[in-house]
């Protein structure tokens, strides 16, 4: 559940703590000779990762549920003069894709999954969309980041032109959490523009997310953590998955 409306024209300016070139070299350091094979980025968001994986050499294309992160994704691929197709679709719906050979669900985006049938579909359509050979690359909040990290705010970030408090409470469900979030944003007559926006995360088991990449077909399943190649450990921050159709 992730709305990424007037958030997304922030999304950027957020984020600058993720060492996206470490996430491409993650994927790149794992297939040969990328150039010229096909890369399905779900959950592109503004498509920083989509527009870094095109300079590579891969053939990208992008999908997104949220139309504003798409419009942000168009924009920057026009200024960088990349011709990635942007496909408006759910993760848990995906359709339309033949023979990719590497998929992506990068930065957290399998959090905003509710259930563990998401998560199994999810995967499944992401095997259908996949050649024999293809990878699977996603990343996911380990459960001490969100039973312990999240819960410690608010949390609160200012520069220039942006502003905003991050309110964290715990879900209902084991190991999620609700992100709500009030920001501020500069405009051009020098006041500031209030949003509101709510957003629900949660995380599983990593032995769940294994057992329904076995399920879905894959094999060859890799886990580690924190951008480096090392097995997850208690507080470690972000799980990352590999997989092999």
């Amino acid at each position: 559940m992730s709305s990424y409306k007037e958030f997304a024209y922030i999304y950027d300016a957020l984020m600058t703590d993720i060492p996206y070139d470490n996430y491409v070299h993650k994927v790149v350091s794992s297939i040969e000779n990328v150039r010229g094979k096909s890369l399905l980025d779900i959950g592109c968001g503004t498509g920083v990762l989509s527009a870094k994986f095109a300079e590579q050499g891969f053939l990208v294309q992008a999908v997104d549920l949220s139309e504003e992160m798409l419009a942000m994704a168009s924009d920057r691929f026009q200024k960088e003069g990349y011709n990635i197709p942007l496909f408006h679709l759910s993760m848990t719906e995906l359709e339309g894709f033949h023979d990719v050979d590497v998929a992506i669900l990068a930065i957290d985006s399998m959090n905003y999954l509710e259930d563990e049938n998401q998560v199994l579909q999810t995967l499944t359509g992401v095997y259908q969309s996949l050649t024999s050979g293809g990878q699977l690359f996603f990343d996911v909040h380990s459960l001490y980041k969100m039973d312990e990290l999240f819960l410690d705010g608010p949390f609160t970030y200012e520069d220039e032109q942006i502003a905003y408090i991050w309110h964290t409470e715990e879900g209902e469900h084991p190991h999620s959490v609700y992100h709500d979030l009030t920001f501020f944003m500069k405009n051009k007559n020098g006041s500031y523009d209030r949003f509101e926006e709510s957003h629900f995360q949660r995380s599983f088991e990593i032995d769940m997310y294994v057992d329904c990449l076995r399920q879905a077909g894959f094999s060859q399943v890799k886990v580690s953590a924190d951008w480096t190649n090392e097995s997850p450990k208690n507080k470690s921050e972000r799980v990352f998955f590999h997989a092999t159709k």
